[in-house]
């Protein structure tokens, strides 16, 4: 099982990858691609252990949004598609830049700027955080390094 866990606010993340149709789910692999289209990321799974080398799962040992998509897609995370596609459009490196990676106030920021509401995104923030920590998934250190921008 995993020991750490991503920002909640990276499943907003996840949310607008697959609103944005910046995956490619393979038989082993997934391609997921950064909500600014600069970068690539390369997530492969076996029975429950995932790989992926966006720089959470890389360097910080959790798994990042990419693996989150394909948890989503795999159907072992709750997905809300309604929600996803309000989500949809959003460049998060940019704007988590701008935040200086205060994940909850760039998510706060995006919430309020499409009308939101907020409580229900907080509700199903936490359905699918809760879901992830009670995931029996176990999260590897990949050989690929994460890529760089383009």
């Amino acid at each position: 099982m995993m020991k750490k866990f991503p920002p909640i606010e990276k499943i907003l993340e996840a949310y607008t990858a697959i609103a944005d149709n910046h995956v490619k789910l393979e038989n082993d692999q997934a391609l997921v691609t950064s909500s600014n289209e600069t970068k690539t990321y390369t997530v492969t799974f076996h029975d429950n252990t995932y790989t992926s080398n966006d720089n959470a799962s890389y360097w910080q040992g959790y798994l990042g949004y990419p693996g989150i998509v394909v948890l989503m897609l795999q159907g072992k995370l709750p997905y809300d598609k309604e929600l996803a596609q309000q989500f949809a459009g959003v460049d998060w490196n940019k704007i988590n830049q701008e935040y200086k990676r205060n994940y909850a106030q760039a998510a706060d920021t995006v919430i309020t700027a499409k009308g939101i509401g907020k409580k229900k995104a907080e509700t199903k923030l936490h359905h699918v955080y809760d879901t992830l920590k009670q995931l029996s998934i176990n999260v590897k250190h990949g050989s690929l390094r994460p890529p760089k921008a383009n």
